[in-house]
């Protein structure tokens, strides 16, 4: 569970970030869901983009991402959604680290 201060440190790394998938009128499926785990793991702080042409809400899709990864729900503004999972990775560099 992240506190305040690291959901505002995460959301001002997001901030600048674009998004790198999106979710369509097919919704969640279990490639999008694999794809989505592996981001995670490579970047730890992943934006997703909804079209307008997904029929789910973004808080629905928030939810079921972070059940079916583990990540935590960053923020939801407009149509983007971030998300932030530390990474089991053994490259201690690569790692963001929370206030």
């Amino acid at each position: 569970m992240l506190t305040g201060k690291q959901k505002s440190y995460l959301r001002s790394l997001g901030q600048n970030l674009k998004p790198i998938m999106q979710v369509g009128k097919n919704g969640l499926t279990p490639n999008f869901i694999e794809n989505f785990n592996q981001a995670l793991e490579d970047h730890e702080i992943v934006k997703i983009s909804v079209l307008k042409s997904c029929l789910d809400e973004k808080g629905e899709i928030g939810k079921a991402l972070c059940e079916e990864t583990g990540c935590e729900l960053v923020q939801v503004i407009g149509n983007q959604i971030l998300f932030y999972r530390e990474s089991m990775k053994e490259n201690k560099n690569d790692k963001i680290l929370l206030p």
